[in-house]
């Protein structure tokens, strides 16, 4: 059984990488390189995978991973400039694929702190940028 909780957040970015010109910036990245960055409402869904509990009738305490993803997530991300706010992004160009990657890294540190028991486990996690725009990480 997969269950999967949504979460919003604001935060803007830079596409910029400090390897190129201004000029390569451009061309790779377009107007995402502004210099002033620029803004999006996040779309992220976590999904996690397991048997149901045969008391609780659940696969996951909401709960307690609403507090995980709140912890490890949304409080450093939501209504941040990326670039300069997340000690993460120093290194990486914050583009979505980098994003979610970092969100997975932060979940995995204390998801087994936070569901020490084998299940559940964490499946997945998607992150909608744009309504054009979806990355996924399975």
């Amino acid at each position: 059984m997969r269950v999967t909780r949504r979460y919003r957040f604001a935060a803007s970015h830079r596409l910029h990488s400090a390897s190129f010109s201004e000029d390569e910036n451009r061309d790779l990245y377009g107007k995402c390189s502004n210099p002033y960055g620029h803004g999006h409402d996040y779309v992220l869904d976590v999904t996690a995978r397991g048997p149901i509990h045969p008391v609780s009738g659940q696969v996951v305490h909401i709960p307690t991973l609403d507090k995980l993803v709140s912890e490890q997530v949304l409080k450093d991300f939501d209504h941040r400039y990326m670039n300069a706010d997340l000690s993460e992004f120093k290194a990486l160009v914050p583009t979505s694929e980098n994003i979610i990657r970092v969100i997975q890294d932060r979940l995995t540190a204390r998801w087994d702190e936070v569901f020490p028991d084998k299940w559940p486990r964490l499946e997945g996690i998607r992150l909608r940028e744009t309504r054009r725009n979806v990355f996924e990480l399975k």
